[in-house]
């Protein structure tokens, strides 16, 4: 059995704090404000059920994608390791799948931060547009100076966001009932199925630090204790405020447009719905912190592949700033806000849309992890036991799979109009850059690896 790769130094700055205040951002993210409150209104209190049960499926989950991530770091993220397994046809088609499926999600995000701001001050749908626009501006801002600012920023974020929702839970808990846990399924036991798939939306972000690997200063020490203190967070929390709206609000937590802002309410006994938009704010900022940091690397890797136009390839070696594939996500996110504002669809499409790109997403680097890595290790079985639990996801998702099929037919499209015929090898006036060629050693190492692991 070959040895997990030593650590070496890669450049990058990111430190194991950082790291995981960015994985708990972007795992823990919106979900928390908005979706146990869909989540109730599916299977009521049997809903907790279905939080427990992504609790438990994301640790192989988060476990496998640091494994993979900590052995091979690249900006390229799951799309590196479907090229490694399967080759550049399914590098481009998980990248694509990933990169945008961001546009539409930030959307979603920030008409969720909107939504509390404007339980809290008013104004309507023109108050959940502006905060939507203004979250945006910050997020990108932020990015367009490094993702070292960006995990400065989202380590002060994470220790207010999980002092805010700790406060949420200890205030609210005392006036908690078991009355609002009965009855437990009004809706049915399957109506778990369909709640869990909405509460994808809350798991999602184990994979969007994999494009942030090379950013770490030792990816194979750092990324494992990142990970693990992410998933003891981000599981407790979660499980804590949704029993807490459930328990508190009862029958009244699925028609809450805000369900943290009435968990505040009930806590401190009066309107503070601002501090919950606050708390709110600080969720969305963290989510889209993460993603977009995550996408603008991956946009590089893409182009330097050959996925996407070689002009994105800048920014693809740690430590540089993508900010060409930045401000591609930047534009399209703006675009994707825009048409849902114009269309005054509600966030639950947009939802599950993006859940079903994600969860395509986890089934490919699921499927390359059981390939790349050790056979027979613990970090293999653990992907093992994870393969089910994506499966599962898969099927719940149903019609909005529709999204990624899309996106991978326009993904294999891109490649045979560009005449790419599967070599991996950049494309157009960047690919003798110093970028190009720095990304192209990178994913030749981590081949090396995969071969000498899968032939041990």
């Amino acid at each position: 059995m070959a040895e997990t790769p030593s650590a070496p130094a890669t450049g990058g700055r990111l430190t194991v704090a950082q790291g995981t205040a960015l994985y708990v951002g972007a795992v823990l993210g919106t979900g928390v404000i908005a979706l146990p409150a869909l989540a109730a209104e599916a299977a009521g209190p049997a809903s907790l059920f279905a939080w427990l049960l992504l609790v438990v499926v994301s640790a192989p989950l988060a476990a496998t994608f640091a494994a993979l991530g900590s052995r091979y770091p690249d900006a390229g993220g799951v799309s590196t390791y479907a090229r490694m397994a399967f080759g550049p046809r399914a590098a481009a088609v998980v990248g694509w799948c990933f990169y945008f499926a961001v546009p539409p999600g930030a959307a979603a995000a920030a008409l969720f931060g909107g939504a509390y701001v404007e339980a809290a001050v008013g104004g309507g749908g023109t108050t959940v547009a502006i905060t939507a626009v203004l979250l945006m501006v910050v997020v990108t801002t932020t990015n367009f100076f490094g993702v070292q600012l960006a995990g400065r920023v989202q380590l002060a974020l994470a220790g207010i966001l999980v002092a805010f929702l700790i406060l949420a839970v200890v205030l609210s808990l005392p006036h908690a009932s078991t009355d609002n846990l009965e009855p437990f399924a009004p809706h049915g036991w399957t109506a778990i199925g369909p709640a869990a798939a909405l509460l994808v939306w809350s798991f999602v972000g184990w994979e969007a630090i994999t494009h942030l690997t090379a950013e770490f200063r030792r990816p194979a020490r750092d990324l494992p204790r990142a990970t693990a203190a992410a998933v003891i967070v981000v599981g407790a929390l979660y499980l804590a405020v949704a029993f807490a709206i459930i328990a508190v609000l009862g029958a009244a937590a699925a028609d809450a447009d805000a369900p943290l802002g009435e968990l505040f309410a009930v806590a401190l006994g009066g309107d503070a719905r601002w501090l919950a938009a606050a708390a709110a704010l600080l969720l969305t900022f963290g989510a889209m912190n993460a993603y977009y940091a995550g996408a603008a690397k991956l946009g590089a890797a893409l182009g330097r592949d050959g996925a996407l136009p070689a002009w994105l390839t800048r920014g693809s070696v740690a430590g540089e700033v993508p900010r060409r594939s930045l401000t591609v996500n930047a534009v399209l996110s703006f675009l994707a806000l825009f048409a849902v504002l114009a269309a005054e669809v509600g966030p639950r499409p947009l939802v599950l849309l993006t859940t079903g790109s994600f969860v395509t997403v986890y089934a490919v680097g699921v499927a390359a992890a059981l390939r790349l890595l050790p056979r027979r290790s613990k970090i293999w079985y653990a992907a093992v036991v994870t393969v089910g639990a994506v499966v599962f996801l898969l099927i719940m998702t149903g019609v909005y799979l529709v999204w990624p099929l899309v996106v991978t037919g326009a993904a294999l499209l891109y490649l045979r109009l560009r005449g790419d015929r599967g070599r991996g090898t950049p494309a157009g006036p960047e690919a003798s850059s110093p970028a190009g060629a720095a990304g192209t050693e990178i994913s030749a190492e981590a081949a090396e690896v995969g071969r000498n692991d899968i032939r041990a």
